[in-house]
């Protein structure tokens, strides 16, 4: 008996249903059965099933005579199972990697409920991902197993089947099957949660609903959208057998009318001509199963009324009240940036300030926030202040006054200010004056191409507008650099006027300055466990894929790894498990490499920064074939490593299981890299820059050599990794030296 039957319906989704089947058999976890009903669907669905069942046992295909329906094609699913648990996807659908295993372990953790319920994300055709907007009723905080009395908000998610595990003998027990017609889920979903004797819920994305261009039921203009009153004459005659039920009618009614409001208001699902028979139906439909009392909100006078043409006229007067409104708005908006560019032009006639400095960067601290501090301490007469962009107002760090584009104040300031610093662009129509410093930080040592080496590179370029990139470079007055790799590559990719300052990064001060107590504080402030080995994950952008997810299964590492080890997973798409601790959304990498042990990336250029701290570096290549492809790479991370290289997933785990990641061949590897990329991390590059560009102090100063400098702790030398044993023996990398 396995432990969950997943049952797929299809009709005409060949197009979708190998990658729906094949989410299915991928998972990690292997204890399953997949029911493919092939509901005699006119296209390659039943040729498509047969061939999956031939090649994976599990697959046990359902072949109907008719065409009966996505609802009784369930039901012939549910003839079909014998698992633990009905998991229910429809065929063009996917389930999430490890969501199986995850549901497997919320079920076990909450004693085999019922039913438990788990959460979906909005999958479109563009690459978004919305995820539902009801996803706080799925918090497991709390008691579980628990009634529904306990938690009414899960009336209100989604009323479909897929998004739960139903325990089988439980729905053989009540005798649970899907009615014919659309909207066949109502009258599936209420009468399940309200019987159900337990129910848990999973509060992780367990299903990609695809959102289609064209072909949905739901989308598609038809009379079946009038099955709907036939779906809720189902479910209150379900209550009307049982009298127990009854104090769950004035939350059904509220959640029938609300759906009678959205069929009717949904553009495109009923026939032209037909939405006044609807309104009819429904108003007879409320005064039949209306509840004294009851609180409803205003657009269910529609319903409650049948408002037909006051509703339509109320919808035409809406759509001339927005374009109204959007000529206003455009109006107001031309009046405000006439305004601004007068108030620019005349800021730029003004004396520059040399009391005034501006910084920003493309995201997070980095090196722009290390500057700052700096100017604060070496010259405080300078008065700083951050353009804090809509949607960076966590990564604008403490101390500078805040600028907001498109502000008579950010306009006055980038006009003024002496000093400019950037890891990236300013503003488009920034005019630079006589006068004007400009010091262009630029984000890292560079490790994928950039500049004008992306000109061969169109899907790493993205559009870029490079006479755009050059008439900004011209601009700069300074630029930075971390090492003389950075200093030729910066030179080249970006040809100017400007001074290289090859002083160091700001940015890598901190890691080099981080005391004990430092480290302590910031673990503890990020969750991580006393004495746990913390793996920070810093994966580089794939300029080849739409979507960006992790090309690492996270939860299946720290699960082989044991409980010693937890991972700081700072990726594109935040990433949630146990053990598993998000921080894509952190400002301050320096802060997330002081709070691990080991980082663990492949092609970012976190990788030069965390070599100066000298703790363990591992590096992960499996793809590296299309990354160098696509954008490019300076440095082959595969022939001169900053410590062990993996080539695969499970090549990875054995890296960190058999405790070659902190081995001493790793830190050989990890000196030499140290010696070539960190030269002048020594916690004083940001004093180097200010006294030069600010001071005029045209020498940078002694240098900490490698050999003097006391390093940062390592981790192997650091509980609980004192005990992992430490390999003498040659490393299993490729491209080792």
């Amino acid at each position: 008996m396995p432990r969950f039957s997943v049952i797929v319906p299809a009709y005409k989704v060949q197009a979708y249903l190998p990658e729906c089947l094949d989410s299915v058999l991928s998972q990690s976890y292997p204890d399953l059965e997949l029911i493919a009903v092939d509901d005699c669907s006119p296209d390659a669905c039943g040729a498509v099933i047969d061939e999956y069942a031939a090649r994976d046992a599990r697959v046990k295909p359902v072949h109907l005579a008719e065409n009966q329906g996505l609802g009784r094609a369930r039901n012939a699913g549910i003839a079909e199972a014998s698992g633990d648990y009905l998991v229910f996807l429809d065929s063009d659908d996917t389930l999430t990697p490890d969501a199986l295993r995850a549901v497997a372990d919320r079920l076990k953790e909450t004693g085999d409920p019922d039913v438990l319920v788990f959460d979906y994300a909005r999958t479109y055709w563009d690459g978004r991902e919305v995820r539902n907007q009801l996803a706080a009723q799925l918090t497991e905080e709390g008691p579980a197993p628990f009634r529904l009395e306990d938690r009414p908000g899960l009336l209100r998610v989604l009323m479909v089947a897929w998004n739960k595990a139903y325990r089988r003998e439980f729905v053989a027990e009540h005798g649970f099957r899907f009615p014919p017609g659309y909207y066949e889920d109502t009258p599936w979903t209420f009468p399940v949660l309200l019987t159900a004797g337990s129910l848990a819920t999973l509060d992780r994305v367990c299903v990609h609903y695809r959102q289609r261009r064209r072909g949905s039921i739901l989308g598609t203009t038809s009379r079946k959208h009038f099955d709907l009153f036939e779906q809720y004459d189902r479910v209150f005659a379900y209550v009307a057998e049982r009298p127990e039920l009854d104090r769950w009618r004035p939350e059904l009614f509220r959640r029938m009318v609300d759906h009678y409001a959205t069929v009717f208001t949904k553009r495109g699902r009923l026939p032209r001509g037909s939405h006044g028979e609807f309104l009819r139906r429904a108003r007879a439909h409320y005064r039949r199963y209306r509840v004294p009392g009851a609180r409803l909100r205003l657009r269910h006078a529609l319903v409650r009324f049948g408002l037909h043409r006051t509703f339509r006229a109320l919808r035409l007067a809406a759509a001339v009240r927005r374009r109204t409104a959007k000529a206003a708005v455009r109006l107001v908006r031309a009046l405000r940036a006439g305004a601004l560019r007068l108030h620019y032009g005349i800021q730029l006639r003004l004396p520059l300030r040399p009391d005034r400095a501006v910084f920003t960067a493309a995201e997070g601290y980095g090196d722009p926030a290390a500057l700052e501090e700096a100017f604060r301490a070496l010259v405080p007469r300078v008065s700083t202040a951050w353009i804090a962009r809509p949607g960076q107002e966590r990564a604008v760090p403490p101390g500078p006054r805040r600028l907001r584009p498109g502000t008579a104040g950010y306009w006055s300031a980038l006009a003024r200010s002496r000093y400019l610093v950037a890891d990236t662009a300013f503003e488009r129509r920034l005019r630079k004056r006589p006068g004007q410093v400009f010091v262009q930080t630029q984000q890292g040592t560079p490790l994928g191409h950039a500049g004008l080496d992306l000109l061969e590179r169109p899907a790493a370029a993205r559009g870029l507008d490079f006479a755009e990139l050059l008439r900004g470079v011209d601009q700069w007055d300074y630029v930075l650099s971390g090492n003389r790799h950075a200093t030729l590559t910066w030179e080249r990719v970006h040809p100017g006027g400007y001074t290289t300052l090859e002083y160091g990064l700001p940015r890598n001060d901190a890691l080099q300055r981080a005391t004990a107590a430092d480290v302590a504080r910031v673990r503890s402030s990020l969750g991580v466990p006393e004495g746990a080995v913390a793996i920070l994950y810093a994966p580089a952008r794939r300029d080849h894929r739409r979507t960006q997810r992790p090309l690492l299964d996270l939860e299946r590492i720290v699960r082989r790894l044991g409980p010693r080890f937890v991972v700081l997973a700072r990726t594109p798409v935040p990433v949630r498990g146990t053990r598993i601790i998000d921080v894509s959304g952190h400002p301050d990498t320096a802060a997330l490499c002081l709070a691990s042990d080991v980082l663990l990336t492949d092609y970012a250029p976190v990788v030069f920064d965390y070599a100066g701290l000298d703790r363990p570096i591992v590096v992960h290549t499996e793809d590296w074939a299309a990354y160098e492809a696509v954008r490019g790479a300076y440095v082959d991370l595969r022939e001169f490593p900053p410590g062990a290289v993996a080539r695969s997933e499970d090549e990875l785990i054995d890296i960190f299981a058999t405790g070659h990641w902190c081995g001493s061949r790793s830190a050989q590897l990890r000196a030499a890299f140290r010696e070539r990329f960190c030269p002048w991390d020594d916690g004083r590059a940001a004093e180097r820059v200010v006294r030069r560009v600010v001071l005029g102090e045209t020498e940078p100063g002694p240098v900490v050599p490698l050999a003097d400098r006391t390093p940062a702790p390592a981790a192997c030398a650091r509980s609980p990794l004192a005990t992992v044993p430490q390999p003498s023996g040659p490393l299993p990398v490729t491209g080792s030296r």
